[in-house]
């Protein structure tokens, strides 16, 4: 039987670690791209160039501009200024966008139900989420079994990084032995900046933490990072 996923892939760090990850895992892989309306619409060109240079099976990019309309953030209005790593927010910081993964993961998994994929995989992480309340394993596990019910259809969304803080999600890209294209060529920044990006916003911050620990610590964020996801 052909193994088959569909990855939530942004370009970013996370996403292209979990797909890095679930390369050799699947027969097949297939990406899929969120066109919003984004602040930062680099981020939908980088995907396609990693998906191309990393051979998946197939790339989809689908319009959801409609978020846009009613989600406000600093990730999808040019007027609302992202937040500096040193500024002060309460609670939830304005650069989360109001149903995003709901809206995502759930057209994710119809995409999963067309291709006949068993597995729908996402780079979300609650360790270090940035206060996202979508980002959290009890609301991934409460919509898979929303979206089972609704389409009757078996479909696992998976979360490998869920519990993993970025210096081991660091650790997984030397694993797979793609740490330089992750340092390089994705693009996490909140200020549309590729690569390392521009040092000052939260994105930055922890990506930039994390690398920082797992150089530092090698081996013991390795061992923490094998013992969490059961690798040789």
């Amino acid at each position: 039987m052909t193994k088959k996923a569909v990855i939530v892939f942004s370009g970013g760090q996370d996403s292209t670690t979990c797909l890095i990850h679930a390369l050799p895992l699947y027969d097949e892989i297939h990406c899929i791209t969120f066109d919003y309306g984004q602040r930062h619409r680099a981020e939908i060109e980088v995907a396609q160039q990693l998906s191309r240079e990393l051979g998946v099976t197939a790339h989809k990019v689908l319009d959801t501009s409609m978020l846009n309309d009613l989600a406000i953030s600093s990730l999808t209005r040019t007027n609302i200024p992202i937040p500096s790593v040193n500024s002060s927010e309460e609670n939830v910081p304005n650069t989360f966008v109001p149903g995003r993964n709901i809206l995502f993961l759930t057209l994710a998994s119809i995409y999963a139900y067309q291709v006949r994929a068993e597995t729908v995989i996402t780079g979300v992480c609650e360790t270090e989420s940035s206060g996202y309340p979508d980002c959290g394993d009890a609301f991934v596990k409460s919509l898979n079994r929303s979206v089972e019910l609704g389409m009757d259809y078996k479909v696992r969304i998976d979360t490998p990084l869920m519990r993993l803080n970025k210096a081991e999600t660091w650790a997984l890209a030397e694993y797979h032995g793609k740490f330089e294209l992750i340092q390089h060529h994705t693009l996490t920044c909140y200020n549309g900046i590729k690569g390392s990006g521009c040092g000052d916003c939260d994105a930055c911050n922890l990506r930039e933490k994390g690398m920082t620990e797992f150089l530092e610590n090698k081996s013991a964020v390795m061992k923490s990072l094998k013992e969490k996801l059961h690798l040789k």
